[in-house]
């Protein structure tokens, strides 16, 4: 355990990086040391907001930080997360990992040679929601969720899957815990030359079936994820933070009754939430909740599965 701030940096402050480094600042066990962007201007209005150095290059922080957050478009993680692991200096990556599998195993690969701690940036494992009402999922046979959004200004270098519906797949895949044995899924180019709406239906070894829906072209914003398994209905808005537990409960004279509603969710900011973890991973030698095997799981799911929706679309 390091009793002093660790040194973080944030490799991308733009639309997302920005939170990183607000959230490093203020931290407990972190100092934000510097943030790194292209964009000279945007790294010298978030370095002077928090009192951080502003850099170019993500290279002149080797030796200058003890982690580093990585925030950049995800063709770059690849190379910038490898840079970092290589010399041994832990790194959090955000989601998706990378953009194939090969990009997954090679940053995994570096952080596996000098032994240094890789989280992977998979926000709603640690929204408050999820967290409350995960202990109540067990076994569920069913699995329904959309994650529908507006059309945005960024991450137009990946389709929806690995931009959004890789949240989801991430949170089905750490619940149900089984195999793939078998995917269907479909998707639509709507305004980009890439899938801009999709879904997938994945069933798994269990027995269990997610049908997952995700878009960036609506015109409302949902993030709902619902489990449905033997005696209980689980319902988590992610946006919101909301989540309600019902199960189907049986009296003396086996009449059966449902009992539940709305469970209580403790207040907190996913990211920060995510960036604790991280720092304490680091800080105490322990493995961060969502780590590199998580990221490439989740890469190697969607990935299949825009593989499926473009042999659908060439037919």
């Amino acid at each position: 355990m390091s009793e002093k701030a660790l040194r973080a940096a944030v490799v991308g402050v733009g639309h997302l990086g920005r939170h990183h480094a607000r959230i490093l600042a203020t931290i407990e066990g972190a100092r934000l040391e510097a943030v790194v962007d292209v964009n000279q201007p945007r790294a010298r209005e978030i370095a002077a907001a928090h009192g951080a150095r502003a850099l170019t290059s993500a290279r002149a922080l080797v030796g200058q930080v003890d982690l580093v957050s990585i925030a950049t478009p995800t063709e770059t993680h690849a190379e910038i997360a490898s840079l970092f692991l290589e010399q041994g200096i832990p790194v959090l990556v955000e989601k998706p990992l990378a953009r194939s599998v090969a990009e997954a195993d090679a940053i995994i690969g570096a952080a596996g040679r000098s032994g240094a701690t890789l989280a992977v940036g998979h926000t709603e494992r640690f929204n408050p929601a999820v967290m409350a009402a995960r202990p109540a999922v067990h076994n569920p046979g069913f699995v329904e969720v959309h994650r529908l959004g507006t059309f945005p200004e960024r991450s137009l270098d990946i389709d929806v899957v690995f931009d959004l519906m890789i949240h989801d797949l991430d949170l089905v895949l750490s619940i149900v815990q089984s195999d793939v044995e078998s995917i269907e899924a479909v998707g639509v180019p709507v305004l980009t030359d890439r899938f801009d709406i999709a879904n997938a239906r994945i069933r798994f070894a269990s027995g269990c079936v997610a049908n997952i829906t995700a878009s960036r072209i609506s015109r409302d914003r949902t993030r709902k994820i619902r489990f449905f398994q033997r005696d209980a209905y689980i319902s988590i808005d992610t946006g919101a933070k909301e989540a309600e537990v019902y199960r189907l409960v049986r009296s003396a004279d086996r009449r059966p009754a449902i009992e539940g509603g709305k469970i209580p969710v403790p207040e907190g900011e996913p990211l920060r939430n995510e960036l604790q973890d991280f720092v304490d991973a680091v800080r105490f030698g322990r493995a961060p909740l969502v780590g590199g095997s998580d990221g490439r799981r989740a890469v190697a799911l969607a990935a299949e599965i825009t593989e499926r929706m473009a042999a659908c679309t060439r037919i």
